[in-house]
């Protein structure tokens, strides 16, 4: 029996959401356990930012830093081609409780297959997910690291070269408080998504917003 793939797009299902999302770099992969149970021809998968957007609930500065620190962390790691998903485990230096580590963990988990203990198990002893991920590690920031050569990387993340627009605080209050018109909360949510986009695509490749070091 041969498996055929298929490309389908159902026009009835239609999202609204920023452009710019399309313009972020997808983050190529090759996941060996897709390709066994046949998910994906040869496993050969790519994730984009709305897709860790749909997963997240939302966009955000910390949602985009996990994106542009898992993309950034497996081109460094993979030079050679896509990042062989299952196979990357992350270290954070934060407890998971601890500020928006966990919301940042989860974008990163869906991205690389590392969990800390939840993830599956394996086939006879392949393809295991979990403990992959651990937290209040002694490392710097954030660490990937290759589980077959243990190459690492360390990601340092700072989106504060990139502030929020002066009203936005003071829109978010009146949202918070039930005051806001609907005009207010159409100007909020375009001034919060603009900062996002700022980071996320006019900041992709810059240094002071997104640090790799190669260990």
């Amino acid at each position: 029996m041969q498996l055929f793939y298929y490309t389908v797009i159902k026009k009835e299902n239609i999202m609204n959401y920023p452009d710019f999302f399309n313009k972020v770099p997808n983050i190529e992969l090759i996941d060996p356990l897709s390709a066994v149970l046949g998910t994906f021809e040869k496993g050969e998968l790519n994730i984009s930012y709305l897709d860790v957007v749909k997963g997240s609930g939302h966009s955000c500065p910390t949602v985009a830093g996990a994106y542009l620190m898992s993309y950034h962390a497996l081109k460094a790691l993979f030079p050679e081609g896509p990042a062989l998903r299952g196979s990357i485990k992350v270290e954070f230096n934060e407890k998971m409780e601890e500020g928006t580590t966990g919301v940042v963990a989860n974008a990163i988990s869906y991205i690389t297959g590392a969990t800390d203990k939840s993830g599956f198990k394996g086939l006879n002893g392949n393809f295991s997910r979990h403990s992959l991920m651990s937290f209040n590690m002694p490392v710097p920031f954030v660490r990937f690291s290759r589980t077959d050569t243990n190459q690492s990387v360390d990601l340092f993340y700072d989106p504060s070269p990139v502030p929020a627009d002066s009203k936005q605080m003071g829109l978010m209050k009146m949202i918070m408080q039930g005051t806001a018109s609907e005009k207010e909360k159409k100007d909020f949510a375009e001034l919060w998504q603009e900062r996002v986009k700022r980071i996320l695509v006019d900041n992709f490749d810059n240094p002071k917003i997104l640090r790799v070091e190669i260990l």
